[in-house]
């Protein structure tokens, strides 16, 4: 799986990004630096603990890291995470969690999949 294939796999904005970054080469870099940035489990272990303006924080990191690197469809649904969770816990924020869950999983599978190519 090369770069541009990795981000159609997560429908994200590679085009966007490139234009941003200028080369491949920072794209990538920034791309597979997100797998080892921590608030997608900062965000889970404060859900968790009810610590929702952690989770807040969490949340408002992911949507800034994604819009930064082209993630689109994470970035929606972290960004409507965040929106949710902006006064503390809501009704909406059980549902949205479940995707941004979803979109995560989604986004860092097709990553961790072009890590494995890159470094084989």
């Amino acid at each position: 799986m090369d770069l541009k294939e990795c981000y159609a796999a997560f429908e994200g904005d590679y085009e966007g990004v490139l234009s941003r970054l200028r080369s491949e080469k920072m794209v990538r870099k920034f791309a597979l630096k997100f797998l080892k940035d921590t608030s997608y489990d900062l965000l889970v272990r404060s859900l968790e603990e009810e610590n929702y303006e952690e989770a807040f924080r969490a949340a408002h990191t992911i949507k800034g890291v994604c819009q930064n690197l082209g993630f689109s469809v994470l970035g929606d649904s972290s960004s409507r995470l965040t929106d949710a969770l902006r006064g503390g816990w809501s009704e909406e924020a059980g549902p949205l969690f479940e995707q941004v869950k979803a979109d995560y999983e989604k986004t860092a599978g097709a990553l961790r999949i072009l890590e494995a190519e890159s470094e084989g």
